[in-house]
């Protein structure tokens, strides 16, 4: 349970924030308990991050603001282990380092900053810049489905070592539901729109014979044209050929065979008069 003081601190906080958000983030209590905070940090542009949709919680102690809060991400990013306390000099993993003085912007705004960055701690993973695309791409399917669990009923918190506060894969979007339900109908618009197969995450194919890949593959697939020589007119030039070749071989493979078949019998005919001379 809150102290007085924690209880005042968060929710002069609460205010602060709503009134004036720090870019990139947003962030409330949960209704049930002022001590647990969900956040959303969108992922900024000119980063493999870019536009991705990633969410957390903050877990406060009692005796905020001279203690940290344990912090998480939920959201699979490339970047952090989904749900798993990191270790920051502004969470629970350094109560000594804490400045009472620092809020939940100042911690949220680190976080960021932190996550933007390629330094290691605990808790984090490493990943290219382009498979972290991929999850940046995959986030707001992720957030809304659970992963693309097809069971909406509510789940139990993860019972493993990760902790208390820790989001269980495959709940179905039930906490993130339950915490962001604007933003949840937000996501379920952002996937009809685009054609995305709430079960698994791929685009679903809009015509017969399409393919149907995740929304990063097939924006990785979408490479621009070039009718004008380059590299990509020598790989698709030397593919058509391919193609080409391959089709005149099958349509005419009797002949092939006939043809050999005559040069062989020719060559033994030639060989055993050269013996006999």
């Amino acid at each position: 349970m809150a102290t007085p003081t924690a209880t005042k601190r968060l929710t002069r906080e609460y205010s602060a924030i709503t009134a004036n958000p720090p870019p990139f983030i947003t962030a409330h209590p949960s209704e049930n308990n002022i001590l647990e905070w969900h956040y959303i940090l969108t992922g900024p542009p000119d980063t493999p991050y870019d536009g991705g949709q990633y969410w957390g919680t903050l877990t406060f102690p009692p005796n905020y603001p001279y203690a940290p809060p344990a912090i998480r991400m939920h959201t699979p990013s490339g970047r952090f282990q989904p749900s798993t306390r990191l270790c920051l000099s502004i969470s629970d993993f350094h109560p000594k380092s804490f400045n009472p003085a620092w809020g939940i912007s100042t911690i949220l705004n680190g976080l960021l900053s932190f996550m933007t960055s390629d330094e290691m701690t605990t808790g984090s993973v490493r990943a290219s810049s382009q498979e972290r695309k991929i999850f940046a791409a995959r986030t707001r399917w992720w957030n809304s489905t659970g992963g693309g669990s097809a069971d909406r009923a509510p789940a139990p918190l993860d019972a493993n070592n990760r902790g208390v506060g820790a989001i269980r894969n495959g709940d179905g979007g039930a906490r993130f539901r339950a915490e962001w339900p604007e933003v949840d109908g937000e996501n379920w618009e952002y996937m009809a729109k685009r054609g995305i197969d709430p079960a698994t995450g791929n685009v679903v194919p809009r015509q017969p014979g399409s393919v149907s890949c995740t929304p990063a593959a097939n924006a990785l697939r979408r490479r621009p044209t070039n009718s004008g020589g380059g590299a990509g007119g020598v790989v698709g030039g030397a593919q058509v050929a391919r193609d080409a070749g391959e089709g005149w071989m099958r349509r005419h493979k009797y002949f092939v065979g006939l043809g050999a078949l005559f040069v062989y019998v020719l060559l033994t005919r030639l060989f055993a008069e050269g013996r006999v001379s």
